[in-house]
């Protein structure tokens, strides 16, 4: 799933590229992935253009030229953006091993085309993912559901030690809970913990003073070290930059079950925790 490194990457890359171009035509393939009369999507995104991109946890926010009016984009678990202006690629999104140059391809639902004669396109797997046009008072209703960002200054070892307080939950759910941290998914949750020592399995309300400053250390350290190396976004396809997404040769426990665990030489374990498969070293974490 892309996370808020993922998310930070491409939001990045294609503030970059879009800002101000003009969008002159717009392809639908699969209509249930927009969340917003297809009619009025249709009508307001033809010759309007992107005047500012935003991320809110694993959000993406479009601010359109016409006033009080934004396109959120989110990919959910395999949703992927990719950008082509002639031999320059920009992608990013869903890890995906046979990731191919070829657009549109089988899992692209949408696609905008720009007056440069650029195109960005939605793709998607599992179809989970979706756009939908909003004014400022439903973006509001959305952001106020969201939690705290943790690469934000704000986000600090006091603010971290008020979320824990008085809750009782398994860690990791703690973690993905987006309404608690904005950003923090499956890939990450589990290499934070593991770098923390700490069990993915342990109540919240268990932890020592030291495991929190370790907990706190590693959210940050961990997100801003992938977001320095563009995530885990096709890690085997480089762009017209010479710029892809290896964050996964960094990864320390994630996809590793079975493996030996590169501290202690114990295999790592693997188990369905907070709903979603969970790896750990049963002798480095407690």
């Amino acid at each position: 799933m892309p996370e808020l490194p993922e998310v930070e990457t491409i939001k990045t890359d294609l503030e970059k590229a879009l800002i101000n171009v003009k969008i002159t035509d717009l392809k639908i393939y699969l209509p249930k992935i927009i969340k917003t009369n297809l009619t009025t999507f249709k009508k307001t995104l033809k010759n309007n253009y992107f005047k500012k991109i935003k991320r809110r946890g694993k959000l993406i926010i479009i601010s359109l030229k016409e006033k009080d009016k934004f396109l959120l984009i989110h990919l959910k678990m395999t949703g992927q953006l990719i950008y082509q202006k002639k031999e320059k690629i920009i992608a990013g999104g869903h890890n995906e091993e046979n990731f191919e140059l070829l657009f549109p391809g089988k899992h692209t639902h949408l696609f905008f085309t720009f007056a440069d004669n650029s195109k960005l396109y939605f793709n998607d797997l599992r179809q989970f993912g979706y756009l939908k046009l909003v004014n400022q008072q439903e973006l509001d209703l959305i952001l106020s559901s969201y939690g705290l960002e943790p690469l934000a200054p704000d986000f600090n070892l006091k603010k971290l030690k008020s979320l824990l307080k008085n809750k009782k939950r398994n860690i990791k759910a703690f973690l993905l809970d987006q309404k608690i941290i904005a950003g923090i998914g499956n890939i990450y949750a589990d290499e934070i913990l593991f770098a923390s020592k700490i069990l993915p399995l342990r109540s919240t309300d268990t932890l020592q003073e030291e495991e929190v400053l370790r907990l706190f250390k590693n959210i940050k350290l961990i997100l801003k070290k992938a977001v320095q190396y563009r995530g885990t976004t096709f890690n085997n396809f480089v762009d017209a930059n010479g710029q892809k997404g290896n964050f996964l040769k960094k990864l320390k426990i994630y996809q590793k079950e079975k493996e030996p665990c590169l501290k202690c030489g114990s295999k790592i374990q693997k188990e369905k925790i907070a709903g979603r498969g969970t790896r750990f070293c049963p002798l480095c974490q407690r």
